[in-house]
């Protein structure tokens, strides 16, 4: 029987995204690409949870929509914002495709603002690669 030892630090580590989406076909889907695509994505279904993830879990990346139970994506962003995890990349991924709405997410420090019709799901894993990467 061969014993071989298996160094963890040969292998890279999975990135990881905090997907925080309230929309269960696309928060599946969205895990489905991502895992598919070597990634090792976190899900949360409220804003309120999505924060504990995010504080538990230290995601490399956030992928946030705005119109979320329990808090908004702004109070997620801004309370992400502020805390250990503020260097992490968070992309909006939203309905809301109002200037104001933009411009406020921007403002509050997200790095990419997406409105979910325009963007297919291998855009959207482009997106998050070049956040990666910066």
């Amino acid at each position: 029987m061969l014993n071989t030892k298996y160094n963890i630090m040969d292998t890279p580590q999975k990135k990881k995204i905090l997907i925080i989406e309230d929309d269960r076909a696309l928060q599946n889907a969205l895990v489905e690409v991502f895992t598919q695509e070597g990634y090792e994505p976190i899900s949360a279904f409220d804003g309120q949870e999505g924060l504990e993830k995010a504080g538990a879990e230290n995601p490399d990346l956030v992928l946030l929509d705005i119109v979320l139970p329990k808090k908004d994506g702004y109070e997620v962003l801004e309370a992400i914002k502020k805390s250990p995890q503020k260097d992490i990349p968070v992309l909006i991924l939203t309905n809301l495709e109002e200037i104001d709405n933009v411009q406020r997410a921007l403002d509050l420090g997200a790095t990419t603002f997406m409105v979910k019709s325009d963007f297919s799901l291998k855009d959207i894993v482009e997106k998050i690669k070049q956040n990666l990467l910066k």
